[in-house]
């Protein structure tokens, strides 16, 4: 475990324990040594035996960390769960609902689950409760909605986790001759609804029970000859998968079919049609022979329809069939080309992995770069750098490049954008960084016009290279900030400023329709970033190529795939390192 885990599981005891109305004094304990763990710069798993001796941790919590490190389990934690409601905990879930106010409504009125918790609020029996009222109720009854509106919607990265599970699994069968999933998960939508599933094999029966006794399946939703439809569940998540089994000769074209959206597949039938023929999920019927064409794969439909391949993430109708016929389709990005990384976070902020780890990891990915940007000053519950802090940083990266070669670190900060635009360190500090990323993190319920106004201003200082994760969104947890894109897109391009696409898939901000539109209306460059803060965070860069993929983004357009000597020229000039 790293010490952000640490900090996390004694977050997690911390709510469990107020809950259940545990003494205060006890849950602050908690909650002060969270805090200690994510203020320290050694990884707390290397001394594991010599807990106490950081300030804020004493004796019990130590023991309680050395067993969940050591054994990954915790008693403290499984006894404070016996003792609640097994649905009580779910309410954490609602936005705007703490642990404390949760644990009165359970103590005061019994509540339990989100059922009655709705229940009670729509009866007015919360408002007369000790801090709460109207306004608050009102606020409940909206967080309730906003949950429910985000139930059965998952994580392009949660669902894909999913599939590809039940591919491999399904894959050893000796009777299916190929299966890959489909739909938007293949298409790589962030969110996801379902899943899909095509299967090649000449006997769907006997390819129907393999799939109705997978373990992960709870439950047989419909079943017919050539589709299957089942509740699966795996990792906490449960949602809904379709199997389509088809005959092998048909397996391209029904891959096809059920991995493009509605509209897209509309814009094939046309252009079949134009060709004289018929388009469906068993292949491509020829209007006057009568013949039903099949494929060995996708690129043989696509070129019998006069087309080169369209890769899954552009079939969306967003004009892939115009740019198909005209040899216009965006050159396909690769992960393999990525060079290196502009926003991560180490040890120093709120990172779990000290600078050497995370550039052995990088090196480790073949990369030749990684840009350290720890948090800045303001943004105490990150654990942000004072600028003594930035100086001591800065004296660590310049002993490790001394002993690199073929690599760099860039000594680089995310940069607060304080509520009325001006930045987190002053401009001395910032004409000596190699990367600075300027971001929001506080007041996100600024008017559209404040928050414009804000970022722009932040984007006008010539020292700041790039805005951080935009729009601000969180996935399925947070909405946007309000802010004018296209405002926000004429200001990058005035000053130069590049945009970043966070390829976390909490965030993947900018969205792919954004990113498209600030390429073809504003000739916009973008970085791609994962804002690591852990090692195995790295890994994320494949959610931001692939939604880059969807934006219709190449190489050419996003700095991390050029080397750093050429990529630093696309800074602001003011500010362009002597590297």
């Amino acid at each position: 475990m790293n010490n952000k885990e640490i900090a996390a599981f004694l977050g997690q005891l911390a709510d469990y324990l107020e809950l259940s109305g545990a003494n205060a004094f006890r849950v602050n304990a908690y909650r002060r040594s969270a805090r200690a763990i994510e203020n320290q710069r050694i990884n707390l798993a290397e001394k594991i035996d010599d807990l106490e001796s950081i300030p804020g941790i004493g004796k019990g919590i130590a023991a309680m960390i050395r067993e969940r490190v050591t054994t990954g389990q915790s008693s403290t934690l499984e006894e404070c769960k016996s003792k609640l409601p097994p649905e009580l905990p779910l309410l954490l879930k609602i936005p705007g609902l703490g642990p404390k106010s949760i644990a009165q409504l359970y103590q005061k009125l019994g509540i339990t689950n989100i059922a009655e918790l709705k229940q009670a609020a729509l009866e007015h029996r919360i408002r007369p409760l000790s801090g709460f009222g109207p306004k608050k109720e009102e606020k409940i009854l909206a967080g309730i909605e906003t949950l429910s509106t985000r139930r059965n919607r998952y994580l392009l990265s949660e669902a894909l986790q999913v599939a590809i599970h039940v591919k491999k699994e399904l894959s050893t069968h000796p009777l299916i001759k190929q299966i890959e999933y489909a739909g938007s998960v293949r298409r790589q939508k962030e969110i996801i609804k379902d899943l899909d599933f095509v299967i090649a094999t000449h006997h769907p029966a006997e390819v129907q029970k393999a799939i109705i006794t997978l373990p992960e399946v709870i439950d047989i939703i419909n079943q017919g000859e050539t589709k299957v439809t089942v509740r699966l569940s795996m990792n906490d998540l449960e949602i809904d998968a379709d199997f389509r089994i088809v005959i092998p000769d048909s397996y391209a074209s029904a891959l096809h079919h059920f991995t493009g959206s509605s509209e897209h597949n509309i814009q094939i039938r046309r252009q079949a049609k134009q060709l004289g023929y018929k388009v469906n999920e068993y292949g491509i019927t020829d209007d006057q022979t009568g013949e039903l064409l099949t494929f060995s794969d996708e690129t043989t439909f696509f070129h019998h329809l006069q087309l080169p391949y369209i890769i899954p993430e552009l079939r969306e109708d967003r004009g892939e069939i115009a740019a198909a016929l005209t040899n216009t389709l965006p050159k396909t990005m690769e992960q393999a080309d990525y060079l290196g990384d502009l926003h991560t976070h180490t040890l120093y902020s709120d990172g779990a992995h000290s600078i050497l780890q995370m550039v052995e990891a990088a090196k480790a990915k073949g990369y030749h770069f990684l840009a350290i940007t720890d948090h800045s000053r303001s943004l105490k519950v990150a654990s942000g750098l004072s600028i003594d802090d930035l100086y001591e940083q800065w004296e660590e990266i310049d002993r490790l490049n001394e002993a690199l070669d073929d690599f760099t670190i860039l000594k680089g900060s995310e940069v607060d954008i304080l509520s009325d635009g001006t930045l987190d360190y002053p401009d001395d500090i910032l004409a000596q960084l190699d990367i600075v990323i300027a971001s929001v993190h506080t007041s996100m319920n600024q008017d559209e016009k404040t928050m414009t106004e804000r970022m722009i201003r932040a984007m006008q200082n010539p020292y700041v290279h790039i805005i951080g994760h935009p729009t601000g969104r969180v996935l399925l947890r947070r909405d946007p900030y309000a802010v004018n894109i296209d405002q926000l897109f004429q200001a990058a391009k005035e000053t130069g400023t590049i945009l970043e696409l966070n390829a976390n898939p909490l965030r993947l901000d900018l969205n792919d329709q954004h990113l498209k539109k600030a390429k073809d209306e504003y000739q916009l460059r973008f970085t791609i970033n994962t804002d690591a803060h852990a090692i195995p965070q790295f890994d994320l860069i494949e959610y931001g190529i692939r939604t880059a993929r969807r934006g219709w983004l190449e190489k050419e357009d996003i700095l991390n795939f050029h080397p750093w000597s050429e990529a630093k020229q696309w800074l602001k000039t003011s500010t362009v390192s002597s590297k």
